[in-house]
């Protein structure tokens, strides 16, 4: 299978260098541009980009305008990359059909996380339907989950919780963020609904559902020790 193909956009070389080799380690093929026009001649003469990683504040052309422009072609997943935490900057982003939104200074490999599970959700990656962690087992075309062998019984939504846990390993998730994603954004309810599907979940997995971890005030994070 090719590699897929990144488009990094920062006016900051360090930080491009940064994301690129955390990319390149996980074999992604990366392409840089240094402000949004060369980052649009990019992408535009390229056109077999995978993911955009774009930072907002650049010269020549902000990472909104660039946004903008792509998002008038194209569905490319695209994740923006920004020195400021405003909620107003992430409520923009969204609205212009930004997938993910990353606030400096971060993880490089919580960037790679995100990458990755942004393109199994937008199946530039097959879907692999078979998980694995930590003597877990779950198949998603059987619609069967094991644990050391031994087959557990879950309930729908249960299942597409754990299915979501796994594969999204190591990153932290806030509630809101797990409705949205396993209960949709038609759904109402609030974030007790996930906390009893959780608590279900953990007791049906027996020891290995403290991989389950509780992020106090935010939301769960799946991880095998």
């Amino acid at each position: 299978m090719d590699k897929l193909k990144i488009l990094v956009v920062d006016d900051e070389s360090r930080m491009r260098k940064l994301v690129r080799d955390f990319l390149v380690k996980s074999n992604y093929e990366v392409v840089e541009a240094e402000d949004g026009a060369a980052a649009l001649d990019l992408f535009f003469e390229s056109n077999d980009i995978d993911l955009v990683i774009l930072d907002v504040m650049m010269p020549k052309m902000d990472g909104w305008q660039v946004c903008k422009e792509i998002r008038a072609y194209s569905k490319v997943p695209i994740i923006m990359l920004t020195a400021k935490a405003d909620e107003r900057d992430e409520l923009l982003g969204f609205e212009l059909g930004v997938d993910e939104y990353i606030s400096k200074p971060f993880s490089p490999k919580i960037l790679v996380a995100r990458v990755e599970a942004i393109l199994r959700r937008t199946n530039q990656v097959s879907a692999d339907e078979l998980l694995e962690a930590g003597g877990i087992k779950l198949d998603k075309a059987a619609h069967s989950v094991t644990v050391d062998g031994q087959p557990v019984e879950l309930s729908y939504k249960e299942f597409e919780l754990l299915s979501y846990f796994m594969e999204n390993k190591g990153i932290a998730l806030s509630r809101e963020k797990i409705l949205n994603s396993v209960w949709n954004y038609d759904y109402f309810g609030d974030a007790r609904t996930i906390d009893t599907h959780v608590k279900k979940l953990r007791s049906k997995m027996g020891e290995k559902g403290d991989f389950i971890k509780t992020i106090w005030g935010m939301g769960y994070k799946f991880e095998v020790e």
